[in-house]
């Protein structure tokens, strides 16, 4: 295991927890497992261990906080901690985006929405805050991202999130690819992380696509919107070629499920004939842009078309995707494992993983001990060192 993971010359806070909600904790077991064998290779730290009340508690077989959220009848909820979370350390978990979660409302099944997870997760806050040393929130779909700005007389649910986990005692909050990082002025003065899942986006595409020529005359970044700008310029840097980007043009004459509909799709950039293009951008919701975008890539005569988004949300279903894959408009879709997919989503050709929790496994572990995150933030030196290693092989 690379040292990359342990420290051995600084205390944990407290003693570690993870409080993961019921929506989240598929991948919090994961980040469990990672951090467990964290700290079982760090051999000097658990040999010092023995001989310091500090570290107990540190080697143990799971970090995850016995917690739940159950509902009465009524619909009404409550979070309840099961074990003592005096002066620990917690990281409570939360995917605002898990559909598939039910409830009985007066002998009616409804499915949870991101309100009502964003309401267990405050219940799990109100349980253990008091208590807790340090309370941090990961939240990898930022809940009410796309509610960031105000353009009319209209809410701006982000920020008031965020005004309310900070007064309900949270120091940090952790997220992935926010829609617009900015909103953390909303709490200038409390812990504020958004991470990018870059370097996992590499890794599957060339595990993927073991052959793929990485340079200016073979392949291309793109940008699907202006939005994505500065994704794809990071990229496309650490790959060291060109980037292009679409602009939409929309119709504001008119609202069509509760937006401007998009006219259509203009392209700047150099020529992507015979290029593997890939698309980045932080979420797909229907994927209307996306596969536009596709289309539109591969009427330019691009060789193949790669989809990497952060969140795969799928909410207008996957027949769309099928149909444009069939077609060869898209090659493959790859997407991380920070928020819910449905099972069928796993069962097609043309979607792949990227796998973040060992990343959201090391964030966790260095803010346990207080230590720098720096070079969790930017990915560019693994990228660069994945390249490398790639090119030798090749």
């Amino acid at each position: 295991m690379a040292n990359d993971y342990v420290f051995n010359d600084r205390l944990p806070v407290g003693p570690l927890k993870i409080a993961a909600l019921e929506s989240c904790r598929e991948l919090a077991t994961k980040v469990n497992d990672h951090i467990v064998a964290f700290r079982r290779n760090d051999i000097k730290e658990l040999t010092r261990r023995e001989a310091d009340l500090h570290y107990r508690g540190y080697d143990i077989d799971s970090y995850l906080l016995k917690c739940e959220c159950p509902r009465f009848g009524s619909g009404e909820a409550k979070g309840i901690i099961r074990e003592s979370v005096r002066g620990t350390d917690i990281f409570a978990m939360v995917d605002v985006t898990n559909h598939s979660i039910p409830y009985t409302v007066n002998g009616y099944t409804n499915h949870m929405s991101p309100d009502d997870h964003f309401q267990d997760l405050k219940r799990i806050l109100g349980a253990c805050s008091a208590t807790a040393h340090r309370v941090s929130v990961i939240m990898p779909f930022l809940y009410e991202s796309r509610q960031h700005k105000r353009s009319k007389r209209e809410s701006l649910d982000c920020a008031m999130a965020l005004e309310e986990m900070v007064n309900m005692g949270v120091s940090n909050i952790i997220t992935f690819d926010a829609h617009d990082p900015r909103v953390q002025n909303a709490i200038p003065l409390n812990g504020f992380d958004n991470f990018m899942p870059t370097y996992q986006f590499v890794k599957a595409v060339l595990k993927y696509y073991p052959d793929l020529k990485i340079d200016k005359e073979n392949l291309m970044v793109i940008s699907p919107d202006e939005g994505a700008m500065d994704r794809a310029v990071y990229l496309a840097n650490n790959l060291s070629v060109d980037m292009g980007m679409f602009y939409k043009r929309r119709d504001y004459s008119q609202v069509i499920g509760g937006r401007n509909p998009i006219v259509a799709h203009e392209f700047l950039g150099s020529s992507v004939e015979g290029k593997t293009v890939l698309i980045v951008d932080d979420m797909i919701s229907s994927g209307e842009s996306m596969l536009d975008t596709a289309r539109e890539l591969k009427e330019r005569k691009a060789d193949k078309v790669i989809v990497c988004c952060t969140f795969g949300l799928f909410t207008n279903g996957l027949e769309k995707f099928d149909e444009f894959y069939s077609k060869g408009y898209i090659d493959c879709v790859v997407t991380t494992n920070l928020n819910y997919r449905p099972k069928e989503l796993f069962e097609k050709e043309w979607y792949v993983e990227a796998d973040v929790s060992k990343y959201m496994a090391a964030v966790v572990n260095s803010l346990n001990h207080d230590v720098s995150i720096s070079t969790a933030l930017s990915s560019t030196d693994k990228i660069q060192k994945l390249l490398k290693k790639y090119s030798a092989r090749l």
